[in-house]
């Protein structure tokens, strides 16, 4: 299965370790981290890059870092991870290389402040539903954001993802929203 992914601007490539760079600048940003609980010490970053770089369901879910075609340049990061219901973070001892974990699937992207406002969270998002729809055997997308992050609604909603209303994830009660294969497919 490739898990380099391709669109016209971006290649989404599996997440490194070397990407660690990447991962401090948007993690410790607090503009970039409002939505999301909040910035994350750089320790922290170091300290858990190596099992944010796994992979399960034979490279179904992870996490991609959002790369510039032509430069090359690295400015995000977007994953199918598994969502969580009553903790602050992804369960990552669920992803296990060769099976799927149980449980619904979410998407989630983070940008560089320089990269917002190019629409390249859409264009990302299409490419991993493009990825979860044809190659993975997923058969449904979830995501859930903050009430107050309009930008991450837009995202959702041009990419076909449909509102299923409050839900419990992170924790918390959120927006939560959700596209399934057959509809992913009809839009096509």
């Amino acid at each position: 299965m490739e898990l380099q992914l391709i669109t016209k601007r971006l290649t989404l490539r599996p997440l490194s370790i070397n990407d660690v760079g990447l991962a401090i600048e948007m993690f410790t940003d607090e503009q970039v981290m409002k939505y999301a609980g909040g910035t994350v010490a750089k320790e922290k970053i170091i300290e858990e890059m190596e099992m944010w770089t796994h992979r399960g369901g034979n490279g179904c879910i992870g996490v991609w870092c959002i790369c510039d075609r032509t430069t090359g340049e690295s400015f995000g990061s977007t994953a199918l991870t598994p969502l969580p219901i009553d903790k602050d973070d992804t369960d990552w001892e669920q992803v296990v290389e060769d099976q799927l974990p149980d449980g619904e699937m979410e998407i989630g992207y983070f940008l560089k402040r320089t990269a917002w406002g190019n629409g390249y969270a859409t264009e990302a998002v299409e490419r991993i539903l493009r990825f979860a729809f044809e190659d993975s055997p997923l058969e449904e997308v979830v995501a859930v954001i903050d009430p107050k992050n309009e930008s991450s609604r837009r995202v959702l909603e041009k990419t076909g993802f449909l509102s299923t209303g409050i839900r419990r994830a992170y924790g918390e009660d959120l927006p939560g929203f959700q596209i399934i294969r057959e509809n992913w497919l009809g839009r096509q």
